[in-house]
């Protein structure tokens, strides 16, 4: 992770109907960021807003699988939208795309 970059975090937004994401999202900072989403609302529209996220490894497909089953356990959805295409790639290449639903 360069100096330049910001560690992430997913931020509830709209009243708490979506989340956003701004910074990073890799092995340095997913357990944090798995950590801090724990303590909000899943998002009441179902929608969890990746435009934000500057950069990411294989960590934050781990991320969004959690999430997704915290959601299922709720017994609610969460889609994930702006999903960059690297993160696309990954799930592609693990064959868990349509898991995690990118």
């Amino acid at each position: 992770m360069s100096g330049d970059a910001r560690p992430g975090e997913f931020v509830a937004a709209d009243g708490g109907a979506r989340w956003t994401y701004a910074g990073v999202l890799t092995f340095a900072n997913a357990e944090a960021v798995l950590e801090s989403a724990g303590s909000l609302p899943l998002p009441s529209s179902g929608v969890a807003d990746l435009a934000g996220l500057e950069h990411a490894d294989s960590a934050a497909l781990a991320v969004l699988l959690a999430l997704k089953r915290r959601a299922a356990a709720e017994g609610t959805m969460l889609a994930f939208a702006s999903v960059p295409d690297s993160i696309v790639s990954l799930a592609r290449v693990y064959g868990i795309d349509t898991i995690v639903g990118v």
